[in-house]
């Protein structure tokens, strides 16, 4: 390549002194704030920044740049800290991890070697910034593995150039600053589109963030083009500073990043890394470029990862508040183990001359791998766990009818099977996620030589009741159709998302093509202070199926808690989960429908609320089966343990 691509070539101590505030930004906004600090922003256009000056560089130098070399040095780069971070957070896994948490932390064990991580998170569900969720001790990894995404779309990005330039000769810099300028504008643009109506996927979406990425890259291109007064760039520099800083702060980042609002730290980096480009006395650059600064910068990513680690299973074992003391004690330990981690693993296997790095390269690896297949093999046993009884001993909801309440020794599901223990429309795909509005069918019982037909239609406190209804449909000649959106419910207000909206007028046109004999679903809502009710909404769609002449079985909303279930179970015993559930009333004293004057004549409540109950208070476990896999949904087994109850009260309609 003959032409050259001019880039700033003076070495940026600076960059390392903000490398470290975002590490610590980050690790400060987790241990005491629970919020986002804009942080792993800043990092992101930092690496967009450096990984394109390495390739722009060997551009220059050699006309090419090796792609062999490349990613040998991306992996001897990335992957010693990452296996020694693995294999660390999988013994402490084996150790302490609580049980509810093991098939979770396997997944993401292998999604986070993989580079992985934020799909896995993304296609869980998992919201980031969701301080009730329960977070797995590899969560944090998912910015490694957009860097590692990004790293690999970036070299076929420039290879294309490259090879496009050396055919077309055209202008190399322009057409580069025109290419990453549009992958700007078209992030950016469906990074604020995913946000407003799927923000826990778009925060792990590499689509979503590459923008931050490009703009780094622009900045590499272009900075040295770049020249402003010491004065206004001193401005710039502790503005961009300050701004860092403050963005958890100044904004309410949890419903927002990576949006526009995400905007905001990426202009305050930018300002500090104009700033730089001339020295002054007073500006920035020099608080950023102190040697400690600049030395606890080299090890900042090792850090950022660290903290979490270690937070994880401070948070298993102490609980969520972290004292003054103990949280500088995480952030201490996080740069001992950083440094030394730095010191005699990472910098002697990225030493491509050294025989030594090598070999250490591959007893890492091997190393890795063993202790996968060892905690594969740790969850596996853990999550197969024989109980001394058969399931037929455990009655659930039944032992409620007959006063024969099972001890609490023994239970089932176990806690590390409980928080997957959801209805089969989920593992079936036939339950819609939040994020998409195609009506999908589940169908289940007789569907072949059936007799009546009923509709289990609505959100997710409908859908955990697929259990109940399913263990008798068929011998019942009951074809039971399933047709749920998580976070959906049969109602005629409208909803913030608008795949909702969608869903619920194609979902009600599903169901009137059925013509069921009977429409389960979701009858009254639970409220933030401790009541329910029953919407207009609801009452608005209840009237569209008498319309039809369908009848309506309407569930109570099931009791709703603060805290997940088995988690608590985990932590503090059966005894105090039992006492926590009871603090706070979940439902109104009586029901609201018993207050409600404009309810269709086809609409038939049925209240459900004793078999949550032992002598009028919450249980977590009753007749042997743990009732939540989560705080406010039932799990399957105890939904099928509610057959009986199901089949009574729906048989009584069908039959008459």
């Amino acid at each position: 390549m003959k032409e050259t691509i001019q880039i700033e070539k003076k070495y940026r101590p600076e960059i390392e002194g903000l490398r470290i505030i975002a590490a610590l930004l980050v690790a400060i906004y987790h241990i005491w704030l629970s919020r986002v600090s804009g942080g792993v922003d800043v990092f992101f256009i930092i690496s967009g920044f450096l990984i394109t000056t390495s390739i722009v560089s060997k551009i220059n130098k050699f006309g090419e740049f090796d792609g062999k070399q490349y990613f040998s040095n991306l992996f001897k780069r990335l992957f010693p800290g990452l296996a020694t971070i693995v294999i660390t957070t999988i013994i402490l896994s084996i150790i302490l991890l609580p049980d509810f948490l093991i098939k979770q932390t396997m997944k993401e064990a292998i999604s986070t070697l993989l580079f992985f991580e934020n799909w896995q998170l993304a296609l869980s569900n998992t919201d980031y910034l969701d301080s009730e969720q329960v977070k797995t001790p590899f969560e944090h990894f998912w910015a490694m593995s957009i860097q590692g995404q990004f790293y690999v779309f970036w070299f076929f990005l420039f290879t294309i150039l490259l090879f496009t330039y050396n055919k077309y000769k055209y202008n190399f810099v322009k057409v580069l600053n025109i290419v990453l300028i549009s992958i700007f504008i078209l992030s950016l643009c469906f990074s604020i589109y995913q946000t407003s109506v799927n923000q826990p996927v778009a925060y792990f979406n590499p689509f979503a963030r590459v923008w931050q990425f490009a703009l780094g890259g622009l900045l590499c291109v272009n900075l040295s083009k770049i020249n402003i007064h010491n004065y206004f760039g001193n401005i710039l520099g502790w503005i961009g500073l300050l701004g860092i800083i403050s963005t958890g702060i100044i904004f309410e980042v949890s419903s927002k990043f990576p949006g526009y609002i995400a905007l905001f730290p990426m202009i305050c980096t930018t300002f500090i890394l104009i700033s730089g480009n001339k020295y002054s006395r007073f500006g920035v650059e020099n608080l950023l470029s102190h040697p400690i600064m600049v030395k606890l910068g080299g090890i900042s990513f090792g850090i950022y990862l660290w903290h979490w680690v270690i937070l994880s299973f401070y948070h298993y074992k102490m609980g969520n508040n972290v004292p003054i003391l103990h949280g500088f004690i995480i952030i201490f330990l996080s740069i001992i183990l950083s440094y030394y981690m730095t010191k005699y693993i990472e910098k002697p296997i990225r030493n491509r001359n050294s025989i030594n790095g090598k070999k250490n390269l591959i007893i890492l690896f091997i190393i890795t791998i063993i202790s996968m297949i060892i905690f594969l093999i740790f969850s596996y046993f853990k999550l197969n766990e024989n109980h001394t009884n058969k399931n037929d001993n455990y009655l659930g909801a039944k032992s409620v009818l007959t006063d024969t309440y099972k001890s609490y020794d023994d239970f089932i599901p176990n806690l590390a099977k409980a928080p997957n223990d959801r209805p089969v429309s989920y593992f079936d795909g036939v339950n819609q996620n939040v994020d998409a509005a195609e009506v999908l069918i589940g169908e289940y019982g007789d569907t072949k030589t059936y007799k009546y037909t009923v509709v289990l239609a609505g959100a997710s406190h409908t859908a955990h009741h697929l259990g109940a209804i399913k263990s008798f449909a068929k011998s019942e000649n009951i074809r039971l159709i399933n047709i749920t959106k998580s976070g959906c419910r049969l109602t005629s207000e409208q909803d913030e998302d608008p795949t909702c909206n969608v869903w619920k007028k194609d979902a009600f046109n599903k169901i009137i093509e059925y013509n069921p004999d009977l429409v389960v679903t979701l009858g009254t809502v639970t409220k933030n202070d401790n009541s329910d009710y029953i919407s207009e909404g609801m009452i608005d769609y209840f009237k569209k199926f008498d319309e039809k002449n369908i009848d309506i079985l309407a569930t109570r909303d099931t009791p709703r808690f603060k805290f997940s279930i088995p988690e608590m179970i985990e932590k503090n015993g059966i005894e105090q989960t039992k006492e926590a559930m009871n603090k706070y009333p979940s439902l109104s004293d009586t029901p609201p429908w018993k207050q409600h004057v404009n309810i269709p004549h086809n609409v038939h409540f049925v209240d459900y609320t004793q078999y949550f109950m032992i002598n009028n208070k919450y249980s977590p476990i009753i007749g042997g089966i743990i009732i939540y896999h989560d705080k406010a949904h039932i799990s399957n087994t105890y939904s099928e343990s509610m057959g009986p109850i199901f089949k009574k009260d729906i048989m009584k309609l069908l039959e008459q």
